[in-house]
């Protein structure tokens, strides 16, 4: 790994800086790129396991969709690439041109990775940033929940530029951001919070959610709906996103600790439960809801991110692993990870490509499929 750290001036204009050169280290317009570490390396998976469940008893099933031709499945395989050491890498998002960006954490960064050098670009958020969740907007650059701030941030994608949004109202304890058919973006909050950010016109609005603490993830269907998951509040809730409003849905499971949401193509809602273990859908058309438990003895179902093939990817923090789930033959396959204690606490992709980040290892994994 290379890595290259960007810092904003008073002036407004980026300065890359050597790191680790030792000395006073100022900033130099030119920028030298300083080796780090090694690239990513590749993890077999020959010791994934395949469980066959079945959807709970009682609940109203979903309607099968009409089938279409998909190619088979491969073999996925793991990749892990060490970023920054000490950044917490937390959440993660893919640009059109295959790098990627996560949220660091713990040094207040945003760092951007290129998987085909193993290189990493930092880039300084300011004091006291505690970056969470990252998407890429419909400008192509990338939106930051910058909790330690409590702001919305923009990361230009050529220049590295920062636009901030600062919210309104009380600490959200920012979470997670999705940008609605309007191109407005929506954000949540755990301290009870959710609102929005019109980019074109700059207005940050924010509201008390109607149940109080607890949204966390938050996702756009495909027709550009708006749900969140509140992880308090063990629901999940649908915006209005003409007039603001939130209404909460109840999944079957009581205080099953919804964390994260996010549509297939039909616009159903994918639920990763905390407290229950398992991964629940429902279906705005009909209302109803179907669940699965994951595999294990405790399972801890974090985050949820569903593919191309309306594949659903899941986390299993009790197991260290990322977990696969086929719909259509309700089949799970666990790919364990190699650090201990990776902490993988949300995905996101793009087709053949599921990216995470393990915050408990400083590194980011890609699984091929």
């Amino acid at each position: 790994m290379r890595r290259r750290r960007f810092l904003w001036l008073a002036g407004g204009a980026p300065a890359a800086i050597a790191v680790g050169c030792g000395g006073s280290g100022g900033p130099s317009a030119t920028g030298t790129v300083t080796p780090a570490g090694a690239g990513g390396r590749l993890t077999p998976v020959d010791t994934m396991s395949v469980f066959p469940h079945t959807a709970t008893p009682g609940l109203t099933p979903t309607a099968t969709p009409t089938a279409v031709p998909t190619p088979p499945l491969r073999e996925p395989v793991l990749e892990e690439f060490p970023v920054v050491r000490g950044s917490g890498p937390h959440d993660v998002a893919v640009q059109a041109d295959g790098r990627v960006w996560y949220t660091g954490q713990r040094n207040g960064t945003m760092g951007l990775l290129d998987p085909s050098t193993g290189d990493v670009e930092e880039v300084d958020l300011g004091p006291g940033a505690s970056p969470h969740g990252v998407i890429i907007g419909p400008d192509a650059a990338a939106w930051v929940t910058e909790g330690g701030t409590n702001a919305i941030v923009r990361v230009d994608p050529a220049t590295f530029e920062l636009t901030r949004f600062p919210l309104p109202g009380d600490r959200a304890n920012l979470n997670t951001a999705a940008f609605d058919r309007n191109g407005v973006l929506w954000f949540t909050g755990q301290n009870g919070f959710y609102g929005r950010v019109d980019p074109a016109t700059g207005t940050v609005e924010q509201q008390s959610a109607p149940r109080g603490r607890g949204p966390y993830g938050i996702c756009a269907t495909p027709t550009g709906d708006i749900y969140y998951a509140s992880l308090a509040g063990s629901h999940i809730a649908r915006i209005d996103i003409a007039t603001g409003q939130a209404t909460p849905i109840d999944p079957p499971t009581a205080n099953q600790g919804a964390r994260r949401v996010w549509s297939d193509s039909r616009g159903r809602i994918w639920v990763s439960e905390w407290n229950s273990g398992q991964v629940s859908v429902h279906d705005p058309a009909d209302g109803s809801w179907q669940e699965w438990k994951l595999p294990g003895s405790r399972p801890q179902t974090y985050s949820v991110f569903v593919d191309d093939r309306d594949h659903v990817w899941l986390t299993d923090f009790a197991a260290n692993t990322i977990v696969r789930f086929t719909p259509e033959d309700e089949q799970f396959l666990s790919l364990p990870l190699t650090p201990p204690n990776a902490a993988v606490r949300q995905m996101l992709g793009r087709p053949g490509e599921v990216w995470g980040a393990e915050s408990g290892a400083d590194a980011l994994v890609v699984v091929r499929t």
